[in-house]
């Protein structure tokens, strides 16, 4: 199956060329990259020469703070998600604000849309994804003409994301309600969120606030190898600030 893979990304670069931004094989499955320029003809490539006939799913990524973590530890990757706070949270650590500030920079592109396409045919998988090149206003262009089941997954990734796909026919929010304000899997949006419902006896009907709960974030707990005080077998567990 390895061999069967590589084979698969080898032949994918030699026919694709230049139309490829990169193509990656890791944990046995093939990613490729393409610019938005080149997405449609690409996509429709793997749809007619390669057998894709079926869009599993699209799914919009934000990189912003992509390899950036809260804290560390001996043990803990230094890579991965963050929880995503700030420094007005509750809960933060102030001690790793400037750490963060200056450990890595920020991804050069933050958004992104992912599509995981399936071969019947040919019993095989492939991911690609494609960066939107402007961080502030992100389109990518919509693949419906290519496969018509992109049409809700393109509006969660836009209700989600705010990622603007480009000749979609029917672009509107799918999961959120209509007066939602911003888009809730964006890294920078508040755990709280912007607004929120109650129902008005007065006007006997549901309104929109603004959040009235103050936002707060769980210290994470630190199982520490030293078991002295506790004795053997018992994990000593405290919170992070004091440890």
């Amino acid at each position: 199956m390895t061999d069967a893979i590589h084979h698969f990304a080898t032949d994918l670069q030699s026919r694709l060329g230049s139309r490829l931004a990169a193509c990656i094989v890791d944990v046995g499955e093939v990613t490729i990259e393409v610019t938005v320029t080149e997405l449609l003809e690409v996509m429709r490539s793997l749809r007619d020469d390669w057998g894709f006939e079926q869009l599993i799913d699209v799914c919009g990524v934000d990189y912003s703070q992509y390899g950036l973590t809260e804290w560390g530890t001996s043990e803990a990757s230094g890579q991965g998600f963050s929880r995503g706070v700030n420094v007005g949270t509750a809960g933060y650590l102030d001690a790793v604000h400037d750490e963060l500030s200056t450990a890595r920079p920020t991804a050069a592109r933050r958004f992104a849309a992912v599509y995981h396409l399936l071969s019947v045919q040919h019993n095989r998988r492939l991911r690609v994804r494609a960066y939107a090149p402007d961080d502030e206003l992100p389109v990518i262009p919509s693949v419906i003409e290519i496969w018509n089941g992109a049409d809700w997954y393109e509006r969660e990734a836009f209700d989600l994301f705010g990622i603007l796909f480009e000749g979609h026919p029917d672009l509107r929010r799918i999961l959120t309600d209509y007066g939602f304000v911003g888009h809730p899997f964006r890294k920078d949006f508040p755990l709280s969120g912007n607004v929120e419902v109650r129902y008005d006896p007065e006007k006997q009907r549901v309104i929109y606030q603004p959040v009235s709960i103050q936002p707060r974030v769980l210290v994470p707990k630190v199982i520490r190898d030293d078991v002295q005080r506790h004795g053997a077998g018992a994990p000593a567990v405290q919170d992070a600030e004091d440890a």
